[in-house]
């Protein structure tokens, strides 16, 4: 039996299984998706799966600022 039976021509999700929303962004932190997004993801189809992974690379500066320690505590 070949396996190219169980392959499809599908957009796998990002999902890297470090699922922690960014209270601030409402992204994910490991995936950077928002919550409807990562609801949404079985029931898109393949356009709109590529276009939320081709808008994926611009959400990771979002979720660079550091938000603890000494120099969280000086910009107040």
């Amino acid at each position: 039996m070949s396996d190219e039976i169980w392959t499809r021509p599908e957009v796998q999700s990002p999902c890297i299984k470090i699922c922690v929303v960014h209270p601030e962004e409402r992204i994910c932190v490991g995936c950077y998706r928002s919550i409807e997004e990562i609801a949404r993801w079985s029931q898109m189809s393949l356009a709109e799966r590529r276009a939320v992974l081709d808008d994926l690379p611009s959400r990771k500066p979002r979720l660079a600022k550091r938000r603890g320690g000494r120099m969280g505590r000086l910009d107040r």
